[in-house]
Formats: structure tokens, C-alpha cells, sequence
């Protein structure tokens, strides 16, 4: 399977990337085995989680996803075959990204994971009470110490990332080799107008999260009263405005021409942008994983990306 270079890294990821907020939530430790087994025998090994899953769930506090999946990683043996991702700075538990708290949050996040080390640690915010110099050296630290691979930014503006950029340069620091925004056919404004041109310039790697707009673009909802009662129901708030029924009558439409889901015709589009190294996708169940996963090998035709492209703006 061809493989994606994070920035200017060493580190090389699958072209999707499986989405740990589900591990430990809306997938039992079963389920998040089997799902997990299935993504690697299909050849995909870059998973992504935080400490802060699923924090916002009923009966939930955090740091299940990565004690879930350090749980299989220890069970299977293959902490050698997987790119792991984590953020930290999130979780109100170990809030924000001063040095001190890094430290102890990557560590805490190490222990539920039982590995030495992360292949990538994001800030999973862009915590402003806090110097920018400080959270880059604190993340040298881990670089030095090999706990952390590369670092990258997640929900940063594309003015702090650049300035985290200028920072790591002029004082020598590891700098954001990637960051994860909130990008899909539905959500493109803020990307494409603020972050795009800066990660072209600056050569960073792209992974997206809510790649499927929480569920929105997989056309199982066709208004807000279906998802009521849902798990997902605060995510998918606002979806369901002129635009978005505009959206999803062209993916419908797409998918019976090309033969393929809805879900699978939004991750093509996703996957054909040119700034996107891989999307974050989540599934509960086998049939849904592997759906997903087969988009990587779907051919959408340029009629059909550019009807998408307009009917999405």
C-alpha cells in the first residue's frame, strides 16, 4: 500500500486513517478489536486518538480510547506495524499546553497505551495563556528523549500556526510537521480559505478530521428529527440547512451514477484535494469499516468531482 509523508517527517501514514473517538464509546472493547484487527489486515496502519476520548460521553471520562487500544497493541503484538497518533491539551484533566502539563499528559497517555513512544503528538488545541516557545520546547524535549516521533497542531488558526512556525525556526525547535483540521465536503471555508495556502507554502501534512461531517455526509440523515437520540446528536447540529439538503441530493445523485455509497463519494472528494495527505474516518461496525476503506480505490469522474465541488460551496 503506497504510503504518505507527514510533512517534512519521517513519518509515513496509510492513505486513511482510522479514527480511535469511537474506542472504548460507541465501540465495546470487542468491537474496537475486531475493528481494529480488520483495518490492519487490510493492509492500513495509522491510527489516531487523544486523551481526552470520550470525555463527553455519559458514564465516560476520558482516556478510554487509549487504554482500549493499548490494550490491543499490548494483546496483538503489533506496536511495531502501527503509526499511532495522540493529542493532549484538551482533556480538562491535564488542561492546556504548558510544559509541565505536556510532559505529564504525554506520559500518562504513553502508560494507557503501553508503548515507549508516539509516532505523532498533536496540541489538540492552540492553548493562547500559554507562550508558544514554551509548548514547542516542551515537545523538543520529548523529540530529544524519543517519546515523540514528529509534533503537529490540531484546531490552530492558520495565523498561530504560522507564527509556531517562525518560532521553531528561529530558535532551532522541532516544528509542526502536521495539523488536523475540521475539513470535508460540507466544512470547507475556514480551510480553504485561511489554512491551504500556508500548508502548500510550508510543506505540512493534512489530516482531517470529521471527514464525513459527523456522520452527515454518509446520507443516513436525511433532517435533524433522525438523528435525535443519537450519540452524535450535538455533532451534527447544523447540518441540516439549505446547503447541506442541496449537498446531499448531489452525493445521492453521484452515487447511483458511479455505483458506489454516499459516504464513499464524499471520501473520494476528500481524498483528491491536493492539500489532504489522508482523512480520519471512524466506523462502529465491520461492514461500515470496510465500505470506507474501499473509497481509497473508487475512481469519481471530473463531471461528478466538479458537481460535488459546486453543489458543496
Amino acid at each position: 500500500m503506497k504510503k504518505y509523508q507527514l510533512g517534512c517527517s519521517e513519518v509515513e501514514v496509510s492513505p486513511m486513517i482510522f479514527g480511535g473517538n469511537v474506542f472504548g464509546w460507541t465501540a465495546d472493547r470487542t468491537c474496537s478489536f475486531e475493528l481494529l484487527d480488520r483495518f490492519v489486515d487490510r493492509g492500513f496502519d495509522t491510527i489516531d486518538t487523544a486523551d481526552v476520548y470520550s470525555a463527553w460521553a455519559p458514564g465516560l471520562e476520558g482516556g478510554e480510547s487509549e487504554t482500549v487500544l493499548g490494550e490491543w497493541l499490548a494483546r496483538r503484538g503489533r506496536r511495531d506495524d502501527i503509526v499511532l497518533m495522540s493529542k493532549v491539551g484538551m482533556w480538562e484533566k491535564r488542561k492546556g499546553l504548558s510544559s509541565g502539563n505536556i510532559e505529564v499528559a504525554v506520559e500518562d497517555s504513553l502508560r494507557r497505551l503501553r508503548t515507549e513512544y508516539l509516532d505523532v503528538c498533536f496540541a489538540h488545541i492552540d492553548d493562547q495563556d500559554v507562550p508558544l516557545d514554551e509548548t514547542l520546547g516542551a515537545f523538543a524535549k520529548l523529540v530529544e528523549s524519543g517519546k515523540v516521533r514528529a509534533i503537529g497542531a490540531s484546531n490552530y488558526t492558520a495565523d498561530r500556526l504560522n507564527e509556531a512556525l517562525g518560532i521553531s525556526q528561529s530558535q532551532g525547535l522541532p516544528r509542526y510537521e502536521v495539523t488536523q483540521p475540521l475539513y470535508n465536503l460540507y466544512d470547507r471555508q475556514e480551510f480553504e480559505s485561511e489554512l491551504a495556502d500556508l500548508v502548500s507554502e510550508k510543506r505540512l501534512g493534512v489530516v482531517s478530521y470529521f471527514s464525513l461531517a459527523s456522520g452527515f455526509l454518509t446520507g443516513k440523515y436525511r433532517s435533524f428529527d433522525d438523528v435525535k437520540g443519537n450519540p452524535r446528536e450535538e455533532f451534527l447540529k447544523g447540518y441540516f440547512d439549505e446547503r447541506g439538503q442541496r449537498l446531499l441530493e448531489e452525493i445521492f445523485r453521484a452515487s447511483e451514477e458511479i455505483e458506489a455509497s454516499p459516504s464513499q463519494v464524499a471520501l473520494a472528494w476528500l481524498m483528491a484535494r491536493k492539500h489532504v495527505t489522508a482523512p480520519i474516518v471512524s466506523a462502529t461496525t465491520l461492514a461500515q469499516l470496510d465500505e470506507l476503506l474501499d473509497s481509497c480505490s473508487l475512481s469519481v469522474p471530473d463531471v461528478v468531482m466538479g458537481r460535488l465541488d459546486i453543489n458543496s460551496k
